[in-house]
């Protein structure tokens, strides 16, 4: 199979700034369903509580049992916090920013990998600059995808590794600053969590955190929502695909990703809603109904490759002669 050596590219504007004009311009209803969900702090809380009490429960285990409960069980937790972070990322449980970053931090700490703060300014550009290299950081680096390409080994690897690949791709970005005291809290409070469960409760702790973090976005079913949520696995040229099947449920509707593009606004609870009141726009475009296929394709299928994703370039700014 050959290999691709180049991204897609595309002209066009991110339909995300067009699209939600023509539903809310048919459905209004849907500014009903934006704003905050307060609910939300409680779901973070029983989430940290939930996988630092099976951390504990696991301490004594031997080795094995502990990783097969970090894939069964902490990768599910762990991914759910995602959602969290993500939702503290958008501004959508408390009205004041800091407070949102704060609720981030504290879902982080039961993730072994300091990232919350981080993810919030990445996140947003990504929004705001969807597709562009030097602004995207969901987009891969070039390096990337020219080193792991369509190889199953690679993929599997690059999957395994991508909290470590998308710390890598800092570098490019622009206009964010990598380090601040946000940063700092952030990192104490993660690195703080893990080396207490290393000095108090054992090794076993401390596994079960670092393997419950890397199950959650690398091999592992739950590893296919990256790739759903902006690769081209199949011959659609479309930049965003939603995931509408059961683990929805138990990651809090992420899966509803062009709703979430459509309307960032919209807290986790309501994106449903979205896709039932846009119908129309939502059930005519290509969808993904399983992660676990997904996962297979992405690994095995030598098709589809790291370089499946569609780039843009950020519009020159024009210069007026005096």
């Amino acid at each position: 199979m050959a290999k691709k050596t180049e991204f897609f590219y595309t002209e066009e504007k991110d339909l995300h700034f067009v699209r939600p004009l023509e539903i809310i311009r048919e459905h209004p209803e849907i500014r009903s369903y934006m704003g905050r969900n307060r609910n939300t702090f409680w779901v973070t809380f029983i989430l940290v509580t939930l996988q630092l009490g099976i951390m504990y429960l696991v301490h004594n285990l031997a080795w094995y049992w502990v990783l097969i409960v970090a894939y069964l069980a902490g990768a599910f937790l762990v991914h759910a916090l995602f959602v969290m972070v993500h939702e503290c990322s958008h501004n959508l449980i408390f009205q004041k920013k800091q407070n949102n970053t704060l609720l981030g931090i504290f879902a982080n700490m039961a993730m072994f990998f300091p990232s919350s703060v981080s993810f919030q300014r990445y996140h947003l550009k990504h929004h705001a600059h969807q597709g562009v290299h030097e602004y995207d950081a969901d987009l891969p680096s070039e390096w990337e995808a020219r080193l792991v390409n369509n190889s199953t080994l690679g993929k599997a690897l690059w999957l395994l590794l991508y909290p470590v690949i998308q710390t890598l791709r800092v570098p490019r970005m622009r206009e964010i600053k990598p380090f601040d005291g946000w940063v700092a809290l952030n990192i104490i409070a993660v690195v703080g969590v893990d080396v207490a469960a290393w000095i108090f409760l054992g090794p076993m702790a401390f596994v079960y955190l670092f393997a419950s973090m890397f199950f959650s976005v690398g091999l592992h079913p739950l590893g296919a929502r990256w790739v759903q949520e902006h690769y081209m696995t199949s011959d659609d040229i479309q930049e965003t695909h939603s995931y509408y099947g059961p683990l929805n449920t138990i990651a809090f509707n992420v899966g509803h990703h062009n709703e979430h593009h459509d309307f960032p606004s919209v807290p986790w609870n309501n994106l449903p809603k979205v896709r039932q009141a846009g119908a129309k726009w939502y059930n005519s475009i290509p969808y993904h109904t399983s992660w676990t296929k997904l996962w297979l394709k992405f690994l095995f299928d030598r098709n589809v490759s790291i370089y499946h994703r569609m780039l843009r370039k950020k519009p020159e700014k024009k210069t007026v002669k005096a």
